[in-house]
């Protein structure tokens, strides 16, 4: 499918690149892979980590792969821990510019502190695809090209 012209990524810039990742021991993953489609549809370079992968992993890919984003999936609870150390990883690396979302099975009362801690956005359980594809093209620049 060629992509239609609200898709495309405007002249003289590079599509978004983001790794969707799966931290720790929780083995579902339909939800991920569901947001990783959406976001590939909507033009966007999506690089899908997998199953089971530590904060270390998640932020040596999204270095490699010179990601401007990461959105990471939690259903286990670990969610205040995992996204915490992507984001102190992210820090050591000077790489506080790749913008770290995600959602999962996450109190409110833990979004918020989630936000706090500069995860930049928390989806629940219901969020449209829609919505999550419109706050990407939001929160998360485009590169020019070159």
């Amino acid at each position: 499918m060629v992509p239609g012209p609200e898709l495309r990524s405007p002249q003289g810039t590079v599509p978004r690149r983001v790794v969707v990742a799966k931290p720790g021991l929780d083995g579902h993953d339909r939800g991920a892979k569901i947001v990783a489609r959406a976001l590939r549809d909507a033009g966007m370079e999506v690089i899908y980590t997998g199953l089971h992968q530590t904060p270390e992993q998640i932020v040596a890919t999204a270095l490699a792969e010179d990601a401007d984003a990461i959105g990471l999936s939690v259903l286990s609870g670990a969610h205040l821990t995992l996204f915490a150390r992507v984001l102190d990883l992210l820090a050591a690396e000077d790489a506080s510019d790749i913008v770290v979302f995600g959602g999962g099975i996450i109190p409110q009362a833990d979004r918020a502190e989630l936000l706090e801690r500069g995860v930049a956005g928390v989806f629940g359980p219901g969020a449209s695809m829609a919505d999550i594809v419109a706050w990407v093209r939001a929160h998360v620049p485009e590169r020019e090209a070159g």
